[in-house]
C-alpha cells in the first residue's frame, strides 16, 4: 500500500534519515515540514493519508494544530515524542492522536507502528460513522413520531392512521418519510404561532 505521508520534524537530519526509510518501504509521496505551525493548511495542500508528527516533547500549541486537522480532515497521526507524560498523553489522544510513541522516532520502528496507526484509525472512524448514522436514525425517528402526534392531536387519528398517511404522501411526493414529517411539524408550527 503505497501512502501519501506528511513527515513533520523540527530535527533536520532524522526527518531526513525517516523520509529516506519510508522512501525505502515503498512509500510514494513523503512531504516534510519543520513544525506544527500552518499543519491544517498543509494537509489541505497535500491531502495526506497519514500524519508523522516528531517531536522532543509535546506542547499545546503542536496540540491545538493536530486538533484542529482532526476535526477538519481526520487523519492517522502518528506522533513520536523523546519525553512524555500521562497528561501528554491524555492531550494528544484527544487531539485526534492515533499512535503516540514514546523515545523517539526511530526509521525501523516507523513501518510497524504506522500500520498499527492506520488500522486504529480505520476502526475509530468506523465506529465513529456508525454513530453519526445512529444519530441520524433516531433523529428521523423523534421527527416521525412528533409529526404522528401532531396528526393524531389534529386530525384525531390512530397512531396506525397518522403513520400511514405520512408514508402515503411520502410515497406519492417521492421524498423521505422523515423529510414529510420535517414538513408536517414545519406546518404545524407555523398555523399555532401567535
Amino acid at each position: 500500500m503505497v501512502l501519501r505521508i506528511l513527515l513533520v520534524d523540527e530535527n533536520a537530519e532524522r526527518c531526513r534519515l525517516v523520509e529516506a526509510a519510508l522512501s525505502a518501504a515503498g512509500h510514494g509521496v513523503v512531504t516534510t515540514a519543520s513544525g506544527t505551525e500552518n499543519l491544517l493548511a498543509r494537509v489541505r495542500e497535500i491531502e495526506p493519508d497519514v500524519i508523522i508528527v516528531d517531536l522532543d516533547a509535546p506542547n499545546r500549541d503542536a496540540l491545538e494544530h493536530m486538533r484542529s486537522v482532526s476535526r477538519e480532515r481526520p487523519k492517522p497521526i502518528v506522533m513520536f515524542v523523546d519525553q512524555s507524560d500521562d497528561d501528554a498523553i491524555g492531550e494528544a489522544i484527544r487531539a485526534g492522536v492515533s499512535a503516540y510513541v514514546v523515545d523517539g522516532l526511530s526509521p525501523h520502528r516507523v513501518k510497524p507502528v504506522l500500520e498499527a496507526a492506520i488500522a486504529r484509525f480505520q476502526a475509530f472512524q468506523a465506529m465513529r460513522d456508525e454513530l453519526e448514522k445512529t444519530r441520524a436514525t433516531l433523529a428521523e425517528r423523534k421527527r416521525i413520531e412528533r409529526a404522528k402526534g401532531i396528526l393524531m392531536q389534529q386530525r384525531g387519528m390512530t397512531e396506525d392512521e397518522a403513520y400511514k398517511a405520512l408514508r402515503k404522501l411520502a410515497m406519492d411526493r417521492g421524498k423521505p418519510l422523515a423529510e414529510i414529517a420535517e414538513q408536517v411539524i414545519s406546518i404545524s408550527e407555523l398555523l399555532t404561532k401567535d
